[in-house]
């Protein structure tokens, strides 16, 4: 079912009071946008994360890509890319697909650096993502590690409402044709590099605004409608 969001507005408040000083309890201070903001007016930030595998208590983060969409608009101008920091040497598998060497590494940001901008940028924004739970995963999982506590913050997920969709018109599907450029494809949005975080967060940021064009009428629909399901 879907997680009503003012549930997670008073969990929000509570995880405020109980937050350690910094960029978590920071965080956590500005209020969720209201689930029955228009869709067209909602604050939202669509985020990716590279990183050397899919699971966040043992793989690690390699670059983080973000981009704003406001009042319907990918505002390219808040575009932001970091790399992130780490002494690992990366498994040639990782250098082939995410372009990124162990010189470029190890010359990025700090990880605690990255996160506190992060959750800057998230602050009263709804988390906008593709296959959202690994940038859920891997953004929760570096917050217990830096701040002994995990955030809660809404999500949309361009992944599951392609799904939706599908299946609220009995349309069969593979899984790949649920990956992100399949679907822009689909949408007949234009072909941009993959695995590059900014890159993927733009595209996704794009798909988004398609999806949401085709989900209502002349009205737009309300920010509930698109939130993740736990």
């Amino acid at each position: 079912m879907r997680l009503p969001l003012f549930s997670l507005e008073s969990r929000r408040r509570r995880a405020a009071r109980e937050a350690p000083p910094g960029p978590l309890r920071d965080f956590l201070a500005t209020p969720f946008p209201s689930p029955r903001t228009p869709i067209d007016e909602a604050p939202i930030l669509a985020v990716d994360f590279e990183t050397t595998g899919l699971e966040p208590r043992k793989d690690h983060l390699l670059s983080v890509g973000r981009v704003e969409i406001v009042r319907g608009r990918v505002e390219l101008r808040t575009a932001h890319h970091q790399v992130i920091r780490s002494s690992r040497n990366l498994a040639d598998e990782n250098v082939a697909i995410h372009q990124l060497t162990d010189d470029q590494v190890a010359a990025g940001a700090p990880l605690a650096a990255v996160v506190e901008d992060l959750l800057r940028a998230l602050a009263g924004r709804v988390l906008l993502a593709h296959h959202a739970a690994v940038e859920s995963g891997f953004l929760k999982q570096a917050c217990r590690r830096l701040y002994g506590a995990a955030p809660l913050f809404p999500v949309i997920d361009t992944l599951q409402l392609a799904k939706r969709q599908m299946e609220r018109r009995n349309q069969p599907y593979q899984s790949g044709e649920l990956r992100l450029f399949n679907l822009r494809e689909r949408y007949r949005l234009p072909r941009y590099r993959a695995h590059d975080a900014l890159c993927d967060a733009i595209a996704t940021a794009e798909l988004f605004l398609v999806q949401a064009a085709q989900s209502g009428g002349r009205k737009a629909p309300p920010l509930k409608n698109f939130l993740s399901r736990t």
